[in-house]
């Protein structure tokens, strides 16, 4: 009772809202420190793979992409909640299971660890595209602007364990025995499901969803999804600042290869300085989703909030284009990908509270994925292009500095619209008795 007492000074929750943020806290804890487990050894076959043939693994993830979203959606279509999302992450399960046993028979070494960087890098998104659909399906917008930052530092510190689960236990375990502690993970994501699914039917008080349709499966088509997108102003616009964003994460990432590679020359040192930094960036980030995202959320609103890591991009490239070193780029990388879980990624997840369900599952697993993951095999071309032609790191950077403003001025724009649309769905709302 106290722990939920001080819960409640520290996120602004409502006492029966508490379960369901502990558990989602719990879900997305699991989710990342899967992911996280796995991230390091990712990063290290990338660069064994070569860093001047990334664009090619970055073209197979978004040619993945494309396959696996019209499965998704057919799926979503057809299965009520609670069957769709365990079954994605049974999936995963058995995969991980079928990458354990390639990689202890030892066959097809260099193929095997190209198609792991590829599918991590479909997992990732995948998974965490389809936590925050139901995050978005299960909360309303109110109480997204309030929780949203919490949930996300459950998610934060998985995947500062995950990091620490990898360096402690890679040597004495042995990195391909790491996957089934990975996959039990995504067992335990799977408990949080159900759980959630029943607070949802069966506890969830009546003033914040309507229970007896979110099981309801959504119907439809395949392409459904990208029909909606191509019919809304406002999902086209989250699509450019998904794909501004994808693309600067990108170029700043195939700097880091080029810079990590010429700093190390050994696996065990390259992987190691991932750790450390995935380390710093996810502590850093569950700071600030406990303590700041919802308060800047409600100081500055949405907007501004959207804008706060465009900026700082910006700035962060300018300064590695004139010193790109590896200092530099440790800094600017773990500041980024830091700010943008913390304050970002959540408030960016807001953005779908103020559309329909079907745009919650078919329309955002598209953005998130093929869209994301196509402005990733763009942008890696492009960084191989422009690096054929003569430019180096320095000029690369200074060219990605306008972009980030352009991106800063799409998040503005976008949390505008977002404002729009939530007095709309407001006001279509019947009037609600006040919670307990």
């Amino acid at each position: 009772m106290r722990e939920r007492r001080f819960l409640t000074r520290v996120v602004n929750v409502k006492p029966d809202e508490v379960t369901a943020l502990l558990w989602s806290f719990a879900y997305f804890f699991a989710l990342l420190c899967s992911y996280y487990i796995l991230r390091p050894l990712r990063d290290e076959m990338g660069i064994l793979g070569g860093v001047n043939k990334l664009q090619w693994v970055f073209t197979g993830t978004f040619l993945a992409m494309c396959i696996a979203v019209p499965i998704f959606a057919a799926l979503a279509a057809r299965l009520p909640r609670r069957r769709l999302l365990p079954s994605v992450y049974y999936f995963f399960v058995l995969n991980l299971l079928i990458f354990f046993a390639l990689f202890k028979s030892d066959i097809a070494v260099a193929s095997v660890a190209r198609a792991f960087f590829i599918w991590v890098s479909v997992f990732n998104l995948f998974v965490v595209s389809v936590f925050w659909s139901f995050m978005a399906d299960l909360f309303n917008n109110e109480q997204a602007r309030r929780l949203f930052g919490f949930v996300a530092a459950g998610g934060s510190a998985g995947a500062i364990v995950g990091p620490f689960v990898t360096a402690s236990l890679a040597k004495p375990v042995g990195v391909i025995n790491l996957l089934l502690i990975s996959a039990l993970l995504l067992l335990l994501a799977i408990v949080c499901i159900h759980r959630l699914s029943r607070w949802a039917t069966e506890d969830l008080p009546a003033s914040t969803a309507e229970a007896g349709t979110a099981e309801v499966p959504i119907g439809g088509g395949v392409l459904d999804g990208v029909k909606l997108v191509l019919r809304s102003p406002y999902l086209l616009g989250i699509c450019v600042y998904i794909w501004l964003y994808t693309t600067l994460s990108t170029f700043l990432y195939f700097e880091q290869a080029h810079i990590v590679a010429n700093a190390y020359s050994d696996s065990a040192s390259r992987t190691q300085l991932f750790a450390y930094m995935d380390l710093a960036v996810n502590t850093l980030t569950v700071i600030g989703q406990v303590l700041l995202t919802a308060r800047i959320i409600a100081r500055f609103g949405i907007a501004v909030t959207l804008a706060l890591i465009p900026a700082a991009v910006a700035l962060g490239f300018l300064v590695l284009a004139a010193f790109p070193v590896l200092a530099v780029l440790v800094v600017f990388q773990v500041i980024r990908r830091a700010g943008n879980f913390a304050i970002a990624r959540p408030t960016r997840e807001i953005l779908f509270t103020v559309v329909t369900r079907e745009e919650k599952y078919k329309s955002k697993n598209f953005i998130d994925t093929v869209v994301y993951r196509g402005g990733d095999a763009v942008s890696g071309w492009a960084f191989a292009g422009l690096a054929g032609a003569g430019l180096g790191l320095s000029g690369i950077a200074l060219l990605a500095a306008p972009l980030a403003l352009l991106w800063l001025h799409t998040g503005v724009a976008l949390g505008r619209k977002q404002e729009t649309l939530r007095g709309v769905t407001e006001a279509r709302l019947p009037a609600q008795a006040p919670s307990s």
